[in-house]
């Protein structure tokens, strides 16, 4: 497995992955993804700014995430301190055809070699409470429950938050 930054000729693709992922997302009751989100533009202005990363295993794309120092603002909710520089994972997603190979963990990996790289010490994420398979992994991977959030920019939701200090 390879994990790189994404390229723009990489969307296709990661949309056609996002296509297979977002049904599955939806039949387990996880409305975080739809129609609207993540769309090209999104992934397109990460490549730009370099934050998004795909994982590749026989030149297929099999994983895909936003590694950014993007907090929302309801963060702060749970507990946390977002005027501290921190390393955020966001679109995380693996092909469905591919899960249990290790590519959600490889990733979160990346991100942590990007904090260590950046001089971060601080790694979040939040995902979906309907979302069982990553709040199984994050503990995993060393990620401490923060506590529970709303997004206003996806209402109804409710949100779990995910820490590790280095």
């Amino acid at each position: 497995m390879t994990i790189r930054l994404a390229v723009k000729e990489d969307i296709p693709l990661i949309m056609q992955l996002v296509r297979k992922v977002v049904p599955l997302m939806r039949a387990s009751g996880n409305l975080q993804w739809g129609d609207d989100y993540p769309n090209p533009e999104v992934f397109t202005n990460d490549i730009t700014i370099s934050q998004l990363w795909v994982a590749e295993m026989e030149n297929e794309i099999v994983g895909v995430s936003a590694i950014t120092t993007d907090q929302d603002p309801e963060y702060a909710d749970a507990g946390w301190d977002i005027t501290e520089k921190a390393i955020v994972t966001h679109r995380l997603a693996v092909d469905p055809d591919c899960q249990g190979k290790g590519i959600a963990k490889a990733l979160m990996n990346q991100a942590e070699q990007v904090a260590k790289a950046s001089g971060i010490s601080i790694l979040r994420v939040d995902t979906n409470s309907k979302n069982m398979a990553t709040q199984a992994l994050f503990p995993k991977l060393g990620y401490q429950f923060s506590g529970e959030i709303n997004l206003a920019k996806r209402p109804g939701l409710r949100f779990f938050c995910y820490q590790k200090l280095l």
